[in-house]
């Protein structure tokens, strides 16, 4: 009786328990007030003025004028979404004290509730145009962004400095530009003055899509080098010794331009500005325009070119881009202005390909030896062989890391993959190339695909888009082969392994050997740092800090982690040679044992190994010239 009473209670309850659930809104739509990006012309010529002097502070002045056609809403946009960029890349938050003004009056601004990059105002009626004033302030320190400042130094980069009206595509709309530089200063770029009076430079009209395609290198010490085909090389440095470059060494760019012509058969622009910034204080960049690129090398790059191996490929790298990436764009890539995203699908073509050629380049030209380039190669086959992350995420996915990831460091890199499309692209490619040349007893190779491909429409600096089925019929009509089989299995598919069948077919094997190449010396000396990674799968920078442990590696299964510390090896306070001594020793058998701290913790961790010190070189195996070895001879 008694529990019939409360089953009847519990039922009768039941009608209030499912009334008293959690509220359950429907959300408010959202609405894209700003206008879609059209192809017509722009009714007027915007007036940019951008006032770099203030050094000191890192602080840009801006007064822009904007002509309008109609009274009502405007709204006028930073850029956002940002060629070469890869992912979304503008600086909103830098710009500060914005002001509105029209016909004298200042006018109200509210930023877009959907498009945080956007500016809407209400224009007056009888009003022909608008002045927009603000500062862009550059960071000052490397937590606050990438230094665009240094006492000698400018790099202006016009997206951050300009607004442009939504509705247009970006090479509608007409702008000219003037810039104010510091006294006695001098600035490179893609762009040419029409106008100079002192320390202010005006340039000529171009679209706002060519103008963000042109920044800016002034310095107070400068240098500029014509390398023929009306291509210069313009350095600012921090000191003028730098500036002290030797000919040879300015030659070997000259022969760098003329050997990427050569391999393309055409150009893609009317002329072509490298902007070097010799300098360790300003932010690095190698960043690629059409007619133009950013360029950031370490100080010595002239005065020591032999010991500045990893400051080279960035040239051939950025200049193939004005081919590969610019003028040929993946077709997902290519946008109406800069507030699309772009879609990054094919980048493994887009810097894979432009990673191929700048390496390939880079030997052709001199200006690294063959044995130079091998040496590094090694290193990226022997990096990419050892990424467990390739067993479960596919080349392809990569190319979404830009935008995921954000180019921060990671715990697990190894295992969570980053940007391999550069290098693992660059690998396919030399396989690619390979397959090609002992198909056809030499006759022809990717050389043949680059002609194909980029070398069309010499002079046309556009942008003519491509999808993957046109680089597979580009390559099948150079050598018919089953090229959609082949990139399906190293792109988009996990593997066990990296593509070195490229060095395999060019009579080359990847080995390991107890003493480092001389690139392999120079790699730890740039990352201060020290590489066990193929052997105990660490490496150690300054202090004895652990740096990336690789995934399942020994020192992953003894519970290393990235920022560990070691204190001691065996009875010795740590260094880097104890540290090879003891993995020496542990090929008869002598366990490897260090104390290792984290925190307050300190522990002692012994490693079994007895395989010794392991470098990567490529070694010779076949008899002759293979594909390879032909590759890399100039043209």
């Amino acid at each position: 009786m008694h529990t019939s009473l409360r089953a009847a209670a519990l039922l009768f309850a039941a009608p209030l328990f499912i009334a008293a659930q959690n509220s359950a809104p429907q959300p408010l739509p959202i609405v894209d007030t700003i206008p879609a990006a059209r192809d017509v012309p722009y009714p007027g010529t915007i007036r940019l003025d951008v006032d770099v002097t203030d050094v000191g502070r890192g602080i840009f002045k801006v007064r822009e004028i904007i002509p309008v056609a109609n009274a009502g809403r405007m709204t006028l946009l930073l850029p956002e979404w940002l060629p070469g960029h890869h992912d979304p890349d503008g600086l909103p938050s830098k710009v500060a004290g914005l002001e509105f003004y029209a016909n004298g009056q200042r006018i109200p601004w509210i930023r877009d509730p959907v498009e945080s990059f956007g500016y809407t105002i209400d224009v007056p009626a009888g009003v022909q145009s608008v002045e927009a004033r603000f500062q862009f302030l550059s960071p000052t320190q490397p937590n606050q962004g990438r230094i665009m400042v240094t006492p000698n130094i400018v790099n202006l980069q016009w997206e951050h400095v300009s607004l442009y009206p939504a509705g247009y595509y970006t090479r509608q709309i007409p702008i000219v530009a003037t810039l104010t530089v510091p006294q006695g200063w001098q600035a490179g770029t893609a762009l040419r003055p029409t106008a100079t009076e002192g320390n202010r430079i005006t340039y000529g009209q171009v679209s706002y899509e060519t103008l963000q395609d042109s920044p800016v290198m002034a310095g107070r010490y400068f240098r500029r080098d014509n390398l023929g085909h009306n291509v210069s090389l313009v350095t600012v440095a921090e000191d003028a010794k730098e500036l002290v470059a030797p000919a040879d060494v300015i030659a070997k760019h000259a022969k760098m331009v003329d050997q990427t012509i050569k391999t393309f058969g055409a150009k893609h622009f009317d002329h072509y500005d490298f902007l070097n910034a010799i300098s360790d204080q300003l932010g690095g960049i190698g960043l690629e325009h059409h007619r133009s690129t950013e360029i950031s090398t370490d100080p010595g790059y002239f005065t020591d070119y032999k010991g500045h191996f990893f400051d080279r490929n960035v040239f051939p790298h950025e200049f193939v881009h004005s081919w590969d990436g610019k003028f040929r764009r993946p077709a997902d890539l290519f946008t109406p202005d800069f507030r699309m995203p772009m879609r990054n699908s094919l980048l493994w073509v887009y810097e894979g390909q432009t990673q191929f050629w700048g390496t390939v380049i880079e030997a052709r030209s001199g200006m690294s030896s063959k044995q130079e380039v091998l040496d590094n190669l090694a290193i990226t086959a022997a990096n990419l062989d050892n990424l467990p992350g390739r067993t479960w995420r596919p080349l392809q996915d990569t190319v979404n890391d830009p935008i995921i990831q954000g180019r921060l460091p990671e715990p697990w890199g190894s295992y969570q993959r980053s940007e391999e499309y550069y290098t693992e692209g660059m690998l396919i490619w030399i396989e690619a190339d390979a397959i090609i040349r002992r198909g056809t007893n030499n006759r022809r190779g990717i050389d043949d695909f680059a002609r194909a491909f980029f070398g069309v429409r010499d002079g046309d600096w556009g942008v003519l888009p491509y999808t993957r089925e046109d680089v597979i019929a580009t390559f099948q009509s150079i050598y018919p082969y089953d090229w959609a089989g082949f990139f399906r299995e190293r792109v988009d598919q996990p593997t066990q392994r990296a593509p070195l069948n490229g060095f395999t077919l060019s009579g080359y094997e990847l080995r390991f050997t107890e003493e480092p190449t001389d690139i392999f010396k120079q790699r730890d000396k740039l990352r201060e740092a020290d590489s066990f990674a193929y052997s105990l799968g660490f490496s150690v920078a300054k202090e004895g800090r652990i740096g990336a442990v690789v995934w399942d590696s020994l020192a992953f299964k003894q519970g290393l982690r990235t920022g560990d510390q070691i204190l001691a090896v065996g009875d010795r306070s740590y260094s880097a040679d104890w540290l090879k001594d003891a993995i020496t020793k542990g090929k008869s058998g002598t366990p490897i044992r260090m104390i290792v701290k984290r925190g307050d913790a300190v522990r002692t961790v012994e490693l079994q190994y007895r395989g010794g010190l392991r470098y990567p070189r490529l070694v010779k195996t076949g008899a002759g010239k293979g594909p390879l070895d032909i590759l890399l001879e100039p043209k």
